[in-house]
């Protein structure tokens, strides 16, 4: 039945010579599109926090791969000062970054402040990429042809960016929340193309598919009952990394810019996804947050 969802897309494009770093590839699709991209030759740096877990991740690329180019750096995207530290380790360490995965994210959890007291979600899912972009654009521009892949949701249309309450300290609901984390990955790619354009670095968002991943573990009753009840419908980490790969390798691809994907197509984002106004004013908003000047 998983089968119901797949487009059936593939690809024997090669990657070699080329640069991957893809966020919080430790586990769940992350690392599935990193043992993809690793077979297609490339060099794959996964950036993860918890460097145990990444070290075990890296064994199991390398060994079902067969590519040892492979490597993993520490990376805590709640924390702007561990932001800094590892793309300032990267831009001096690799000569070129040729795809940008942006692929960690936590969903529906509690409660919390990230270490510059963002609400965790809005400052891991996007302000988190928004600053590793900013810090990484001159080296992947250096690189181009190159891509910047970022890892929204189909939850991102029942979302709305609150420019306000952007961390949701009058009140919090954890879907609500996630949401408007994921739409702000859809305007942030939306956003980006347009900065981009001419420079030959070209950018994708997109829904990996409802994956039974680790990310599920804040999920209440309820939604728990909705995962098991749509289980056959639930892709497995593989075919929730398959849009991921897709937008990393598919060649036509690179003349599409900004646009948003699903199960290996280009389909539609909601209209709050293509609000230019709104994506001006929440990149405008982000660079004062993360105290940095991005015309």
């Amino acid at each position: 039945m998983s089968s119901f969802f797949r487009r059936a897309w593939s690809s024997d494009e090669k990657l070699d010579g080329k640069t991957v770093l893809i966020t919080g590839a430790n586990t769940g699709i992350g690392k599935e599109t990193a043992k993809d991209l690793a077979k297609r030759g490339a060099k794959i740096i996964i950036a993860c926090r918890d460097m145990e877990k990444a070290q075990e991740a890296l064994t199991e690329i390398i060994e079902t791969s067969g590519n040892d180019n492979v490597k993993c750096m520490k990376l805590d995207l709640s924390d702007t000062k561990s932001i800094r530290e590892f793309a300032e380790a990267f831009n001096r360490d690799e000569p070129k970054l040729n795809i940008l995965i942006n692929n960690a994210g936590v969903m529906v959890c509690p409660y919390g402040k990230t270490a510059d007291g963002f609400e965790t979600q809005i400052g891991v899912n996007h302000f988190g990429h928004f600053l590793l972009t900013y810090l990484l654009l001159d080296l992947i521009k250096k690189s181009a042809p190159a891509r910047i892949i970022t890892v929204s949701s189909m939850a991102h249309s029942w979302g709305s960016i609150n420019l306000e309450d952007i961390n949701s300290e009058k009140s919090y609901d954890k879907s609500k929340a996630y949401s408007q984390s994921k739409l702000a990955n859809v305007l942030f790619s939306h956003s980006l193309a347009k900065r981009l354009e001419g420079t030959g670095v070209t950018t994708y968002s997109l829904h990996p598919g409802v994956v039974k991943t680790d990310l599920g573990r804040h999920l209440n009753g309820p939604l728990q009952f909705i995962m098991k009840i749509s289980t056959p419908f639930i892709k497995t980490p593989v075919q929730g990394a398959q849009t991921s790969i897709y937008c990393a390798v598919e060649p036509s691809l690179e003349n599409e810019t900004g646009q948003y994907y699903s199960d290996c197509t280009r389909t539609s984002c909601s209209s709050a996804g293509k609000d230019d106004d709104v994506a001006q004013k929440l990149w405008e908003l982000s660079c004062r947050m993360l105290n940095i000047t991005w015309e």
